[in-house]
């Protein structure tokens, strides 16, 4: 039985190298990818979302009710109001949320009196957060 083979000889190993082992581009552009990644998901789950809303012609004006959606924790991170806007971006109403509603989710709140062109038969609304700011936009059809 040869045990040679078995046990290599000091001019058979390997030197190890002293150079620091190089990360491929593609690997290191995925970690950083991941890393923002996570850096931006906790942003966009907290945003308010505007569930539902319906209006309501009355005369001159319209009553807007509008249900939102927030992961509120308290004062210090909560949904603090949503707005209703023209199609070209003017605000038409801002119905403020003077608290938060940790245990009413979601919650739907209205705002009467809102003046609305008679040539705009769609309006936009968003709801704010006191900490990321801005939701998404909620389109809806009034005719």
């Amino acid at each position: 039985m040869r045990l040679a083979s078995f046990c290599p000889t000091r001019a058979s190993r390997k030197r190890a190298s002293t150079r620091p082992r190089q990360i491929p581009q593609k690997s290191v552009m995925r970690i950083l990818f991941s890393f923002v990644l996570l850096l931006v998901t906790p942003a966009l789950a907290d945003l308010p979302i505007v569930e539902d809303a319906v209006a309501a012609q009355a005369r001159d004006n319209w009553t807007f009710a509008v249900t939102v959606r927030h992961a509120d924790t308290g004062w210090e991170h909560y949904a603090d109001g949503w707005t209703v806007s023209a199609p070209d971006g003017t605000e038409l109403g801002y119905r403020k949320l003077v608290h938060p509603h940790e245990t009413e989710q979601p919650f739907t709140r209205s705002l009467s009196g809102v003046d609305v062109p008679e040539d705009v038969a769609q309006v936009t609304v968003r709801a704010h957060d006191n900490v990321h700011g801005w939701g998404e936009d909620y389109v809806l059809d009034l005719r």
